[in-house]
C-alpha cells in the first residue's frame, strides 16, 4: 500500500487562517507545522510500499525524511486528490494533515482487512466531525470517483461515500475525528494527542494566549 500525506506548506498567512483570533498568524503556522510533523510521524511507523508527502509548496527537510516529495496538481482538493489517485498504482491510502491525533490504532481496520488475501472492503474512508474527510483508501485508485466531489462542505463526507457505493465498491468506516480548523479544535485534539509534539505545542502557544489575555 502506498500511503500519501497532502499537505499545506506551514507559512504564516497561508495556513490556519481559521485560528486567527484569538492567535497570531506565526502561532498559527506554528500549530500547522506541529500538526503536519506529527501526521508524518505517525505514518512513519505504518508500513507501506511507498510514503508520499504530497506538497503545495517547498519541504522541510526533517519532514522529507522517509517520504517521496511531490507537488500537488493544480485545481481544486477534489483535483489534487484526483491526481494521486491517477498516478498511484495498487493500494492508496490519502490522509490529510489535519488531525494530528491519528495513530495506527485508528487505522487498524483498514490494514487488517488489505492484509488478507481475501479483504472484504474495496475502499476505506474516514469521516471528520465537520462534514468533511479525513482519509481515504482505494486498492484500486480511481480519479474519477473523486473530481466533482464539492469539498470543504458539511456534506462532503457523505457525498463522497455516496459516490464509492454508487460505482460498486465496498467500503469500510474508519473512525470519525476531529480536524483542527480553529483554536478550541486545536486544543481538543491536543486533549486528545496528550504527550506528543502536538499537544506540546497547542500548549505552548495556549500559555503565551492567556499571558496575553492577562497583560
Amino acid at each position: 500500500m502506498t500511503i500519501a500525506v497532502i499537505a499545506k506548506e506551514c507559512l504564516p498567512g497561508k495556513v490556519k487562517t481559521r485560528l486567527c483570533p484569538p492567535l497570531t498568524a506565526e502561532q498559527a503556522a506554528s500549530i500547522a507545522r506541529a500538526s503536519l510533523s506529527q501526521t508524518l510521524q505517525t505514518v512513519r511507523g505504518v508500513a507501506s510500499a511507498e510514503r508520499l508527502l504530497v506538497l503545495d509548496g517547498r519541504p522541510q527537510a526533517r519532514d522529507s525524511v522517509g517520504f517521496q516529495v511531490v507537488p500537488q496538481a493544480d485545481g481544486g482538493l477534489d483535483q489534487r486528490l484526483a491526481a494521486i489517485c491517477d498516478a498511484v498504482v495498487g493500494p492508496l491510502l490519502i490522509i490529510g494533515m489535519d488531525t494530528p491525533q491519528l495513530t495506527p490504532f485508528h487505522l487498524q481496520g483498514l490494514l487488517e482487512d488489505w492484509s488478507t488475501g481475501a479483504p472484504v472492503h474495496d475502499a476505506w474512508l474516514g469521516l471528520a466531525a465537520d462534514g468533511g474527510f479525513w482519509a481515504l483508501a482505494m486498492r484500486e485508485p480511481r480519479g474519477d470517483l473523486i473530481r466533482g466531489v464539492p469539498m470543504s462542505t458539511a456534506s462532503t463526507g457523505t457525498v463522497q461515500l455516496a459516490r464509492l457505493t454508487a460505482a460498486g465498491l465496498s467500503v469500510g468506516l474508519l473512525p470519525c475525528l476531529q480536524d483542527v480548523d480553529t483554536f478550541p479544535d486545536a486544543v481538543e485534539v491536543a486533549a486528545q494527542a496528550a504527550g506528543t509534539s502536538f499537544a506540546a505545542a497547542v500548549g505552548f502557544v495556549a500559555d503565551n494566549v492567556l499571558a496575553g489575555g492577562r497583560s
